[in-house]
């Protein structure tokens, strides 16, 4: 009885240790794509064609995504070679650094070009930083974890993405709503920044208190490390990494589409930045809730039915999702937004364990990160700035819903090459 109520309270810290870390990563990460989308472009980058001064700062926020695979990397190395639990605390204290040192970046009329090229830097830190998040958090709780309820228990660090994005989008409409149009843009928009340094404080306090994954002490023990282990991933498991770059993509395409175009879109609408950004903020704490529910049905059903119908569900919703947004109804695009990030959140929560579960453990850290990360630099960061290209160039959204729907056609692809893992448990 002791050894269940003390190892249930090992798993609770260790959830908590991942959701907690991953929400504050996922909301310094999420703030600068907000902030890009909306204020970045006049304070950085000045220009007539405000269209296209906002397609300039989706370019530093897509840099972002480009360091996310070296940032995998590295982290998967070092997780695989010294352990989960520290590379975590390194990853968060990267992520708040990086976004406070945003907050008091002078803009481009204080400092001239120095200020985007400073911005870039930074959020090459974030990409770098976030980069080794998703598999050390997730892989932690997996290790952890019972494998009847694996699907559930992983799901858990994958709400840190909505609940980040859900803190991001909110601590933006509060400063919006506090100051005037001017001050928003002149300093309001810093205070979110400035204000990570008290959530990584939180984060940290966490985290320091988890153990080590039981598993990874078991291979360290027995002194059964892999060498390099991004090179043994791919030498022993290029199918489990390629399912895992092909489900990620239109996973990851549909949640920046769903939230990071859409501010762009909404905006080149004339939609008022606080009603998308309250739309997104309903919806990302739906989309949490469908996290942890797609986790649990994972369990029942198996990873791959759950993922392929939820997927295949957000296919058919993007054919709808923008006509509705295109009415400039405030109730209409609600509904867009909230029921594109539940069938996304569904998506996500059935895909977390499938990711751990088709990797040893000397190598799952490298495994994981190396198809996640590459997925991102594909989709999460070439969807809202391919989205912002076609739209100035088309002016239409068609061309993004195309571009989506084929995301989402490889990540049906993505789980469908491998045999289903809901009832394996983790090889050591």
């Amino acid at each position: 009885m002791t050894t269940t109520v003390t190892g249930s309270r090992r798993l609770a810290r260790v959830v908590s240790a991942g959701v907690v870390g991953t929400t504050v990563e996922f909301y310094d990460f999420f703030l600068y794509g907000a902030a890009a989308a909306t204020v970045f472009g006049p304070v950085f980058f000045p220009h007539r064609d405000g269209l296209l001064g906002v397609l300039l700062a989706l370019v530093t926020y897509a840099v972002g995504f480009a360091a996310r695979p070296l940032g995998g990397l590295v982290f998967g190395h070092f997780g695989d070679r010294v352990g989960r639990k520290r590379l975590l605390v390194v990853s968060l204290l990267l992520m708040g650094s990086a976004s406070v040192l945003i907050g008091l970046l002078p803009g481009y009329q204080q400092i001239g070009v120095v200020a985007p090229l400073l911005l870039t830097v930074l959020r090459l830190v974030q990409g770098f930083a976030l980069g080794g998040e998703f598999g050390g958090a997730v892989l932690l709780v997996a290790e952890h974890g019972p494998r009847e309820r694996r699907g559930f228990w992983t799901s858990w660090p994958q709400t840190g993405g909505p609940l980040g994005n859900l803190l991001a989008t909110a601590a933006l409409a509060a400063v919006a709503a506090g100051t005037s149009t001017a001050e928003y843009a002149a300093w309001g928009w810093r205070i979110p920044f400035l204000a990570s340094v008290l959530l990584v404080v939180v984060g940290l306090w966490i985290r320091l208190r988890v153990a080590e994954s039981p598993l990874f002490q078991a291979v360290a023990e027995d002194r059964r490390e892999a060498r390099a282990p991004v090179l043994e991933a791919l030498r022993r498991h290029p199918r489990a990494v390629f399912a895992v770059f092909a489900a990620r993509v239109g996973e990851n395409a549909a949640f920046y589409v769903f939230t990071i175009f859409l501010l762009v879109y909404a905006g080149s609408l004339g939609i008022p930045t606080a009603v998308t950004t309250a739309a997104v903020t309903v919806g990302s704490l739906a989309q949490a809730l469908a996290m942890l529910g797609g986790g649990a049905l994972s369990d029942q059903l198996g990873r791959r039915p759950v993922a392929v119908t939820a997927a295949l569900g957000c296919a058919l919703w993007t054919v709808i999702f923008f006509p509705l947004v295109a009415s400039r109804e405030p109730a209409l695009l609600f509904l867009a937004v909230v029921v594109g990030l539940l069938l996304h959140g569904t998506m996500t929560g059935a895909q977390s364990a499938f990711y751990a579960e088709l990797f040893g453990t000397s190598v799952r850290y490298s495994g994981v990160s190396l198809g996640y990360q590459a997925a991102t630099v594909l989709a999460g960061a070439a969807a809202p700035l391919a989205g912002t290209a076609l739209l100035r160039a088309t002016h239409s959204a068609i061309p993004v819903a195309i571009m989506l729907i084929c995301c989402l056609a490889l990540t049906t692809l993505g789980m469908a090459v491998v045999t289903e893992t809901a009832r394996s448990e983790l090889a050591r």
